[in-house]
């Protein structure tokens, strides 16, 4: 039998091992800066993390992250926005092993959101380590929350509740008194109504609180769920005679929750057109200024005293009851307004004077698109 291919064959193996060998050394002898320091397989295999995933070069510039890292705040001007975190991305070079941390950090425009975080760093190599976050912020204020919330909303609860009960009560020991029978039918169905819609706000705003931001964080183009809110409205404005006069300017986007973002939007027009006068205006405009969104609402209401501006955030807490009751709101509102633009890393303003008007300044930090690691469409 003729072997002479086994000669042959065994040169052009240790030709090819030698080749890959070579390519591997260079690459290793490239300068940090200059090597692909994450592919598109791996940009991908990034964002499907649940956690926030990072990945930095040797310089400690950021080269990808997921939504969820730009969500929490974690980069500023491509680099890593608090100190304990590069101090663990630093102690993860050349150490071999997986750094781990548990830290207190600041985040939003003004530093006002407090952030609880564990994180872990491990060098991918050449200088390269990748930084992953998880948010335990919530799980450390959960208890506290939940006693507050069931407190305010057993007490708030009382009201229509207890209104219903001696209403229908009013109306059984008045059944042969056709007008009494109608006027307290008529406080019924009110007080129903304030019930169904404090019941909504409740809902709506524990669902808010505990939905996760970053884990449904996306880009989102401003504009339309501004639009959107504007409509929400429609019924609303059209009912007291008062026009929405909107002013945008395209392409602003931001990392978060879309629907929440349009919760929040819709419930401060509506709070201004329910405090304006009947046939008056209310102005929205989007606008950048500087790394931020601005989205304005200004109203020529009656105003907020600066004692109330305190405190008009707060869950349950209104200005004026009397005319809450009139209105049908239910306090909740503007708190869910500042939870969702909290939870998206921003900030409210507010501007106002008594028999003037007031204006909304909702704060949106930016979405730098260039980090936003792409998630894959499946076909499937």
């Amino acid at each position: 039998m003729n072997f002479w291919w086994i000669p042959l064959a065994f040169v052009l193996g240790m030709t090819l091992m030698g080749t890959l060998v070579f390519l591997f050394r260079q690459e290793s002898l490239v300068k940090p800066e200059e090597t692909p320091v994450i592919s598109d397989g791996a940009a991908e295999l990034l964002e499907v993390l649940a956690e926030a995933g990072i990945v930095l070069n040797a310089k400690n510039s950021v080269v990808k992250a997921t939504t969820s890292a730009l969500a929490m705040g974690l980069i500023r001007d491509r680099s890593l926005a608090h100190e304990g975190l590069d101090e663990l991305v630093n102690s993860a070079r050349g150490s071999g092993v997986v750094q781990v941390a548990e830290i207190e950090l600041e985040a939003g425009i003004l530093g006002a959101k407090k952030l609880f975080v564990r994180a872990r760093a491990v060098e991918l190599g050449a200088g390269s380590v990748l930084l992953i976050v998880d948010d335990k912020t919530e799980s450390k204020r959960l208890d506290d929350t939940r006693r507050d919330f069931m407190a305010n909303i057993s007490h708030e609860l009382k009201t229509p509740v207890g209104a219903i009960g001696l209403l229908s009560e009013a109306i059984l020991d008045n059944t042969g008194d056709a007008e009494l029978v109608q006027k307290f039918s008529e406080k019924v169905l009110k007080e129903s109504k304030r019930l169904s819609a404090l019941v909504k706000d409740i809902i709506q705003l524990s669902r808010i609180q505990a939905t996760e931001t970053i884990l449904t964080a996306e880009l989102v183009d401003l504009d339309p769920v501004v639009r959107e809110a504007i409509d929400r409205n429609a019924f609303k404005a059209e009912s007291r005679k008062v026009k929405i006069e909107y002013l945008s300017e395209k392409g602003l986007r931001v990392i978060g929750d879309e629907e929440m973002l349009a919760v929040a939007i819709k419930n401060i027009v509506e709070n201004a057109i329910v405090y304006s006068a009947i046939g008056s205006k209310v102005g929205v405009s989007l606008a950048k200024n500087g790394s931020v969104a601005e989205i304005k609402v200004v109203d020529s209401g009656v105003g907020i005293s600066k004692e109330d501006q305190k405190r008009i955030f707060e869950r349950f807490y209104r200005t004026d009851p009397a005319r809450s009751r009139e209105t049908g709101g239910t306090g909740l509102g503007l708190s869910i307004v500042k939870h969702v633009i909290t939870s998206h890393l921003g900030e409210i303003r507010l501007s106002s004077k008594l028999g003037i008007g007031s204006t909304f300044t909702l704060r949106l930090p930016l979405a730098d698109r260039k980090l936003v690691a792409k998630k894959k469409v499946s076909n499937g």
